[in-house]
């Protein structure tokens, strides 16, 4: 564990674990980087290094008054890539997170990254607008900017609700994971947790996505309520040019955390080809990212030019898995889906 200071004096907490080639992890809003711990030791139990860093405004990171904006967020993982001088790195975000990692590739390229992993993110765009029909509207992400302001400690707890999919039938979401969703929410700072809202709502990654140009993985769960499939995971897979599409029917935004999914039952479903049926989704989630993990020595192996693939393909109604509901509206290459992960393409 470590600190680096920015540009502009801002200190970034960060965990480095293990050794060998990098993992770099980015966290969702308003957490930090405790909530990635299962997936960083995995990771550096397997023979990578894990990074892990605390967004500034959150965690032990500085609290500073400005920069709570994407583009400075994109900046600071810049800067700590580059003092640790990184190589051959895969990029893991979830939600913000996963805004984050894009954005980054948009302002600094891929010369470092060999891998990027999107978890339940939020590209291309949460807004609804005229050109983003699908998207949330305005009204929901002013409704989380009063709670955070007038009750933060509530809205927290609140908001481990949908996040999880607490409120759906048969639903298992431990009062520990809600805890420590509160417990980490509540080391964000006021300032920087109400300027992230406009951030990770009203930033357009569309053409940041359209610059990747290494191999990707997506995974999101089509009953996630607060960044909704439709507007993110399946509007992103179209932009990306080397990208595999994995869909958890059932699966709720914090997919990495709960204890188990209600499709547990259903392995065809799964995006994991797993012999024990009653694997959580937990553990599974943590296994796409070891795998994903699994990148070659070679950094310029698996690489496409810029114009190179197709885009994303969407597979017939008739071959998806059954069963799935729609999400409700959200309160904050050659594309591939299938039922087993296909570990060649990150390897």
């Amino acid at each position: 564990m470590g600190t680096i200071t920015t540009s502009d004096g801002t200190q970034i907490f960060y965990k480095d674990w293990g050794s060998g080639l990098p993992v770099v992890f980015s966290h969702g809003w308003p957490l930090n980087a405790d909530a990635w711990d299962d997936q960083a030791i995995l990771v550096a139990n397997n023979g990578y290094r894990a990074i892990v860093h605390d967004r500034r405004g959150h965690g032990r990171s500085s609290q500073p008054w400005t920069g709570h904006d994407l583009n400075t967020y994109a900046d600071d993982l810049a800067e700590l890539i580059d003092t640790l001088d990184l190589r051959e790195v895969v990029l893991v975000g979830h939600s913000t997170g996963g805004g984050e990692i894009t954005r980054y590739i948009g302002r600094h390229g891929t010369s470092t990254v060999a891998k990027v992993v999107l978890l339940g993110a939020i590209p291309p765009l949460m807004l609804k607008t005229d050109t983003n029909p699908l998207g949330t509207p305005m009204d929901a992400f002013d409704a989380i900017r009063v709670g955070v302001s007038s009750d933060r400690s509530q809205f927290y707890k609140d908001l481990t609700v949908p996040f999880y999919g607490a409120n759906r039938p048969g639903a298992q979401v431990s009062e520990g994971i809600r805890e420590g969703f509160w417990l980490w929410s509540m080391q964000v700072g006021l300032k920087g947790a109400y300027d992230c809202i406009k951030a990770f709502s009203e930033t357009d990654l569309t053409e940041d996505l359209q610059r990747i140009d290494v191999p990707t993985l997506i995974v999101h769960g089509d009953d996630d309520q607060i960044v909704p499939i439709d507007a993110s995971a399946r509007r992103a897979v179209e932009l990306v040019k080397d990208v595999t599409l994995k869909e958890y029917a059932g699966a709720p935004h914090g997919l990495a955390q709960v204890a188990r999914t209600r499709t547990s039952s259903t392995p065809t479903c799964s995006p994991f080809s797993e012999p024990d049926p009653l694997a959580s989704s937990r553990q599974r989630v943590r296994l796409a990212l070891a795998h994903a993990s699994g990148v070659s020595r070679d950094p310029t192996r698996g690489r496409q030019p810029p114009d190179s693939g197709r885009r994303g393909r969407r597979e017939p109604a008739h071959r998806r898995c059954q069963g799935r509901r729609r999400a409700a509206p959200g309160l904050g290459g050659d594309a591939r889906r299938d039922d087993t992960l296909d570990r060649r393409h990150f390897q």
